[in-house]
C-alpha cells in the first residue's frame, strides 16, 4: 500500500522526530486545508485478496511517552474506499478530507507527542488486516496582531508638579 498526497512533489516539507526519535520529512497543511491524494493497492501478479471493506482514516491523536499504548485520538474522520470484494491486480483509490479542521498543531517534545496521520486499512476476514499509515503535519498561521496603540499619561502632584508621556 502506497498513500500519496495531491500535489505532494510541490508541498512544503517540514523536518520531524517520529517514535524512534529518527527525523523523517512530513509534507505540510495549514489548519483548513484539504487532505487529499491517492492509495495505491499493489497485488503481485497472479495473487489475489479477498477483503470485507477497504477504509481510509484521518487521525490526529495525543501520545504520552510514558503510556503509548494508550493515545488521546481528538479527531477521527473515515472514508470507505471500496465496499466488501476482491483484488485480482494493483487499484488507485482517490480520497480527500475536505475543510477538516486541525485544530492543533503538530508538535513532538520529550514526554508528549502530537500527531496527524492517515491509515489505510485493508480488513480481511480470516488473516491479519492490511494497515499503512503516513504521518502529515500541521502548522496553523495566525494573522500579525496589530501594534498597540500608544497610551497617554499624566502624572504629578497638584499645582506643583506634573509630568505627560505616551
Amino acid at each position: 500500500i502506497v498513500i500519496k498526497f495531491d500535489n505532494e512533489d510541490s508541498m512544503q516539507m517540514v523536518s520531524m522526530k517520529n517514535e524512534h526519535k529518527d527525523s523523517e520529512q512530513l509534507c505540510l497543511f495549514q489548519g483548513k486545508d484539504t487532505v487529499g491524494g491517492t492509495v495505491e493497492v499493489n497485488i503481485k501478479p497472479g495473487k489475489k485478496i479477498d477483503h470485507t471493506g477497504i477504509k481510509i482514516e484521518l487521525i490526529g491523536q495525543i501520545e504520552y511517552l510514558y503510556d503509548r499504548g494508550n493515545p488521546y485520538e481528538f479527531t477521527s474522520l473515515v472514508r470507505e474506499l471500496e465496499g466488501v470484494g476482491s483484488l485480482n491486480e494493483s487499484k488507485s483509490f482517490p480520497f480527500a478530507f475536505a475543510n477538516t479542521e486541525k485544530q492543533f498543531e503538530t508538535y513532538s517534545g520529550n514526554n508528549v507527542r502530537l500527531r496527524y496521520f492517515v491509515r489505510v486499512k485493508i480488513m480481511r476476514n480470516y488473516s491479519t488486516n492490511i494497515v499503512q499509515v503516513r504521518d502529515f503535519a500541521v502548522q496553523n498561521l495566525q494573522p500579525v496582531p496589530e501594534i498597540n496603540n500608544s497610551i497617554k499619561m499624566e502624572v504629578g502632584i497638584e499645582d506643583c508638579l506634573h509630568i505627560e508621556f505616551e
